[in-house]
């Protein structure tokens, strides 16, 4: 696969990202093993303390965009009026041309289940039914194995490191933007704030994870207005009964010739024979294994 394909995608080779440790393995022999670093990452709207997420540290501009986004305190009205990442301080500085009330959205607090401890804030569950999501997208089934070939056989941390999770945003049979860290919420944020800052619409695009479809992937999802979620794991009952109500198209268990939709069916284009798909290479199935971390 060409590198060109993506407009983004990890670097298994930035070592600040990655540290190696000595260690012994199973037969008792001495080894080095390379694990991946999590820093702290305090994010700042408009003078304000919002949070302190835990990160692998590559794109910390994204990281707070994306997360101000999905968490409605950034909106597609507002105007970005500076964005600082302050690598002394491990903060990143966010000020934009609105006022919001965010004593009133920080008291409302819910934690979800991702890992690294994900947070939702604000009303986004009473304003979820009212996001537009495109109702005449269609997602063809011979784009999602030809996703799931380019994306299980690329380059990543993962390979390197394992203990981290991966999201990708994606056109057609097209990976575009590729993200790594060690909570999957994290590597959402980082896309929306990518898209953010570069102009990239929500139109046309499907988005691919590989960890569960919780609840939490929904509405991060369907605040980014992408209709169609796709992941290599499996489904929470939250995640499935949010995407039916959000009209979101759901594709999870996405291995080799396999897939399973639970919400959403009415999007597909079945123009792939199952049969004819390739099934996973073993590197790809080991990659599968994070799935549920």
């Amino acid at each position: 696969m060409e590198d060109s394909e993506f407009l983004v995608r990890p670097d298994p080779d930035d070592d600040r990202l990655f540290r190696v440790v000595d260690g012994v393995d199973q037969d008792g022999r001495r080894i080095e093993a390379p694990i991946i670093n999590e820093r702290p990452l305090t994010l700042y709207l408009n003078g304000r303390r919002i949070v302190t997420a835990v990160t692998i540290g590559d794109y910390p501009e994204y990281l707070a965009v994306g997360y101000l986004m999905n968490q409605a305190m950034l909106r597609p009205e507002d105007t970005l009026v500076s964005v600082e990442h302050d690598p002394e301080a491990r903060a990143v500085r966010v000020v934009i041309d609105a006022d919001r009330d965010l004593d009133a959205m920080m008291s409302k607090r819910t934690h979800t289940s991702g890992c690294a401890l994900g947070t939702v804030y604000g009303d986004i569950l009473e304003r979820f039914a009212d996001v537009p999501l495109d109702t005449q997208a269609r997602f063809h089934t011979r784009w999602l194995y030809a996703l799931s070939k380019k994306i299980n056989t690329a380059p990543s941390l993962y390979l390197t490191t394992g203990a981290i999770h991966g999201c990708v945003l994606c056109e057609e049979d097209r990976p575009l933007v590729f993200m790594e860290d060690v909570g999957r919420h994290n590597a959402v944020d980082k896309i929306a704030g990518y898209m953010r800052l570069h102009g990239i619409s929500p139109r046309g695009k499907s988005f691919y994870t590989t960890g569960r479809l919780t609840s939490e992937m929904v509405m991060k999802c369907v605040q980014m207005e992408i209709p169609v979620l796709v992941s290599r794991s499996g489904f929470t009952a939250w995640g499935v009964e949010l995407a039916r109500e959000a009209g979101l198209t759901l594709i999870g268990r996405a291995k080799g010739k396999r897939f399973l939709v639970l919400a959403g069916e009415d999007r597909l284009v079945w123009d792939a024979d199952p049969a004819a798909a390739d099934e996973e290479p073993a590197r790809a199935r080991r990659k599968g294994s994070r799935s549920d971390d």
